[in-house]
């Protein structure tokens, strides 16, 4: 009988899974990047020390200018529906709630929705619900989206002021935010550039 070495048989087809590797932990997606997946959700990312440094500090600077603008003529120029207009500018330059149109014709609708309202309905926090959904409906119909308007009717119909004096100066502080973050655009190389349109 010959001793001479045969060539190593060919292995016997296995069962395919049993053949098949066992998932590894590296291939499994590990429950702690899960988690911080989940806790991230579908928000932004954080912007950059200096263009939040840009933002904040064009918008406290805009706000403070109104406050000073206020001290002057002894009139408070600054309500909160503003402050909400500039952070959009100077946050979300690009969006159409930002823009210029959306920032001057939405609040000057605001305020005439408010003194419709007022006028017809008085001065009562049910008048003034009533007044910002009008408000948004004219807004949507107008093309002119910007939400801090509906906080413009809503000031005018608890507040009341006296619209010769409220609405020009209403007008004055949108066209302010709108120049300064059209300043401010300019000022920061990386900025994206606002408006993204005028009209």
């Amino acid at each position: 009988m010959s001793t001479a070495l045969q060539p190593p048989s060919a292995p016997a087809p296995s069962d395919p899974a049993r053949s098949a590797p066992a998932p590894s932990d590296a291939a499994a997606p590990a429950s702690g990047s899960l988690r911080s997946r989940f806790a991230a959700g579908r928000a932004p990312a954080r912007p950059s020390p200096a263009a939040a440094f840009h933002s904040i500090s064009a918008v406290t600077s805009v706000l403070l200018g109104l406050v000073g603008i206020g001290a002057v003529i002894h009139e408070p120029v600054l309500i909160p529906p503003l402050a909400a207009s500039a952070a959009l500018v100077h946050s979300a330059p690009t969006l159409p709630l930002a823009q210029p149109r959306s920032v001057v014709v939405g609040h000057l609708l605001g305020a005439a929705v408010g003194y419709g309202v007022l006028a017809a309905a008085g001065s009562s926090a049910w008048a003034a619900a009533v007044a910002a959904g009008v408000t948004l409906a004219l807004l949507m119909g107008a093309r002119t989206p910007h939400s801090a308007a509906c906080a413009t009717a809503v000031v005018v119909v608890l507040q009341g002021p006296a619209p010769g004096r409220f609405v020009p100066l209403l007008f004055g502080a949108t066209v302010l935010l709108v120049l300064t973050g059209y300043a401010a655009s300019r000022v920061r190389r990386k900025a994206p550039r606002y408006p993204a349109y005028w009209w």
